[in-house]
């Protein structure tokens, strides 16, 4: 059961679009080449570059088992290369292959040239993601997992340069104990939090707090489904509402912001599989 939610697959969903990817890549990366049996990277080594493969077929594999095969046209290494957290398993070259590459400079530099690349990056976490919280729920493991302080994603800078980008909006104000979105709700909009902390939830059960400089929403926003997480004002707060066309505004025109986002998401992928381990 749990092999369903393993991170270290390629990109392969439905929301995938092997074109875009390859649009990417060949833009700014390097033809990279390995000969069968060569790594491209190793279980617990630093994550750093992601890959397009063009040519042969990569294992990726733990000491125990093969996890997945990596065919043409699909990516590999991402989730690593997008958190810098170490690798959490091998990609070995079963036959002679060929690959474009990304280091985190090129990867930056891709998504201004082709920001639907990102679009699609974070459509695809988040399907992995929905998958993930539906095995929780149904096999009772989703418990609460707060951290001692909550962790900032946009430095004070990134806020402010969001606000000026977006016309210095009037914030929202939400008194404590106000539920902001519930479960089942359509998203018209994400909410970046300036002050307070709000209280994340499924099925009554709080499995996260924001803090100032955390957002909340964003998942909603970026598939179109309806929203599969209550969010409460635990106390008085003040959030920065962005629509769908703001956000795809900021996405396409700021790579920092992209990259942000990205790295929101595939944390809360990797702590959300982790909590199945």
């Amino acid at each position: 059961m749990l092999k369903e939610l393993d991170f270290t697959k390629p990109t392969r969903e439905a929301r995938y679009d092997p074109e875009i990817a390859r649009t990417c890549f060949e833009s700014v990366g390097d033809a990279i080449y390995r000969a069968k049996d060569e790594p491209f990277f190793t279980e617990n080594k630093p994550g750093g570059n992601m890959y397009l493969l063009l040519e042969g077929e990569v294992r990726l594999c733990r000491p125990e088992r093969v996890l997945d095969i990596v065919r043409s046209g699909e990516i590999f290494g991402e989730i690593s290369a997008i958190t810098r957290n170490p690798r959490t398993a091998s990609a070995i070259a079963i036959s002679p292959c060929k690959a474009l590459q990304l280091d985190p400079k090129q990867f930056k530099k891709a998504l201004r040239d082709t920001p639907e690349f990102a679009l699609m990056l974070m459509s695809t976490m988040i399907n992995r993601i929905r998958v993930t919280s539906a095995l929780l729920v149904r096999t009772g493991k989703l418990a609460k997992r707060l951290a001692e302080a909550e962790g900032r994603v946009f430095s004070q800078n990134v806020i402010q340069e969001i606000i000026a980008t977006l016309g210095n909006p009037t914030p929202t104000r939400i008194s404590a104990r106000t539920i902001i979105t519930r479960e089942i709700d359509s998203a018209r909009s994400m909410y970046l939090v300036l002050s307070g902390r709000v209280a994340l939830s499924v099925n009554e059960v709080i499995i996260d707090n924001v803090g100032p400089g955390g957002m909340i929403g964003e998942i909603a926003l970026v598939d179109g489904a309806n929203r599969s997480i209550t969010t409460l004002a635990e106390s008085d707060v003040t959030l920065l509402p962005v629509n769908r066309d703001d956000f795809l505004m900021m996405v396409k025109s700021n790579p920092h912001f992209a990259v942000t986002m990205l790295q929101s998401v595939a944390n809360h992928l990797t702590q959300m599989t982790a909590t199945c381990a």
